[in-house]
């Protein structure tokens, strides 16, 4: 499969925001994040790094 899994860093810390992210689309408001199963959510944050090969996602603070 070719999902990714989100990460939101604060404070040093990385924590999943969400697993299987099929959709990530920036808005004025933050990031809309979408998985394979239709779960969605909205962060206020910036992306940091997207390493597709390792399937990861790393979102900041904004």
């Amino acid at each position: 499969m070719c999902e990714a899994n989100a990460y939101f860093m604060k404070d040093g810390i990385e924590k999943v925001i969400m697993e299987s992210v099929d959709i990530l689309r920036p808005e004025d408001d933050g990031i809309y994040i979408e998985n394979i199963l239709g779960e969605h959510l909205k962060v206020k944050a910036r992306i940091k790094e997207m390493n597709l090969v390792d399937h990861r996602i790393l979102l900041v603070e904004d």
